[in-house]
């Protein structure tokens, strides 16, 4: 019997896991590490974030980014893009530095029992028995479709997620819904890889952050207008630094926080690229959707006024990047039975989380974009990582604390680290300090 189980090796997963090992717990992690990164990204794309709030986390703070950067003569710097495939590197070294196996297998099942769960993946291969689980799935699973989109097949109509090359599109229109990053930036690398590309957004105007300030700079714009991982300002500095307190806010304005902070716009760096090369179609809907006779997708947009203006365009393709909601009915893998008691932020569909990160269902924790309407914005980046892996594995400790014969300390020994294949090795003097291989 485990004492963890975390399903999904993404920068989430990937921050669980370490804390974990160096805790002591017995910890076991599945999934394709960086998977969406590294599988559902455009070639070509860079990250929004700033390079300093998309660490990953380790208890040592010594797996940065800037630290896997330096060794390789790669720039990591503040106010400057940095490539996905950079990022997807970082994770991977990030990875292989884990004092525990990531085992790349897919989690088809995970199922309650009298004293934890059973986890079972696709390759045929025993479940693992575990006193708890961290769902660290990443945001795949949450890929919101506009509903005039989903009747099309795939040839017709995806969601950005779905593209990690768009040279398929070379010499094709393609209609981009959506107005943010996503919408923005795979718009400019389609017009880039040779296809024609057309935004068509309900908002009545693009908006573009600006780019980031100095870190240095004088102490009353500094106090005005606060740095931080999310960005400058104070409401960007409470996402940032404060999760935790906005878990104290009402319900109400938790998921108002969580759906409209931080909104839709596209990075500084992309502007020009973008409004080179790329017309936008504002103010308009997506109200229906159908294959056109000669081939392509037949799209009906109204104006977002409602004054019953209609436009029909036809293209021969068209590229939802309309974000991510968290749904526990998308985790399949999920039990039915457990999907369905497990308790919601009320106005989601997103489990209620305690200050670890538990869901009313004992055992099961949940990382990432779902801890969104109970922590704030801050769950949807990189930068939230941190802060939830420290907290959810303090979690997870005192849950296993709480069920007999589950106190994971007494069994590992005090500074014992899981290494693959079941060895431990000690840490002469230093307890919980994570060995590296």
């Amino acid at each position: 019997m485990h004492d963890l189980v975390v399903v999904g090796a993404g920068p989430y997963g990937l921050s669980i896991a370490a804390h974990a090992a160096a805790a002591g717990l017995d910890v076991r992690i599945l999934g394709r590490p960086m998977a969406s990164w590294r599988d559902h990204m455009p070639a070509g794309m860079f990250l929004k974030s700033e390079p300093g709030a998309s660490n990953l986390s380790d208890p040592a703070g010594e797996d940065t980014l800037t630290a896997y950067c330096a060794g390789r003569g790669l720039a990591a710097e503040h106010g400057g893009a940095l490539p996905i495939d950079t990022f997807t590197g970082y994770g991977l070294w990030f990875a292989g530095r884990l004092p525990v196996e990531v085992e790349e297998r897919e989690v088809i099942g995970v199922v309650p029992e009298r004293d934890g769960f059973s986890v079972t993946a696709g390759d045929g291969r025993p479940p693992l028995r575990t006193r708890t689980v961290a769902m660290a799935v990443g945001v795949l699973p949450f890929a919101c479709r506009p509903g005039a989109l989903r009747g099309l097949p795939t040839a017709l109509a995806s969601h950005s997620s779905d593209h990690r090359d768009l040279s398929r599109f070379h010499g094709t229109d393609v209609a981009v819904v959506g107005a943010g990053q996503a919408a923005l930036e795979t718009a400019a690398l389609l017009a880039e890889a040779g296809a024609r590309p057309t935004v068509v957004a309900r908002a009545g105007a693009l908006r573009w952050n600006a780019p980031p300030r100095p870190l240095g700079r004088r102490s009353l714009a500094a106090l005005t207008a606060p740095h931080s991982a999310l960005g400058t300002g104070w409401p960007s500095w409470v996402w940032s630094e404060l999760p935790w307190a906005v878990r104290h806010l009402p319900a109400a304005m938790r998921v108002h926080i969580a759906q409209t902070a931080l909104g839709p716009a596209g990075a500084w760096w992309l502007r020009e690229r973008f409004e080179a090369a790329v017309p936008v179609l504002l103010g308009h809907r997506l109200l229906r959707a159908a294959p056109a006779p000669g081939g392509g997708v037949r799209i009906e947009v109204a104006t977002a006024e409602g004054d019953g203006g209609l436009d029909v365009l036809e293209t021969g393709h068209v590229i939802a990047a309309t974000g991510f909601v968290p749904d526990l009915r998308r985790l399949t893998m999920l039990d039915p039975a457990l999907r369905e008691g497990i308790a919601t932020v009320r106005g989601t569909r997103a489990p209620a989380l305690g200050a670890g990160f538990e869901s009313s269902s004992p055992g099961l924790f949940f990382a990432g974009l779902p801890a969104a309407p109970t922590f704030g914005p801050a769950m949807r980046f990189v930068h939230g990582a941190t802060f939830t892996a420290e907290r959810l594995v303090r979690g997870v400790r005192r849950r296993l604390r709480s069920t007999p014969c589950a106190v994971a300390g007494a069994r590992a020994g005090r500074g014992m680290v899981p290494r693959p294949g079941g060895v431990r090795r000690t840490l002469p003097g230093r307890p919980g300090q994570p060995v590296r291989r």
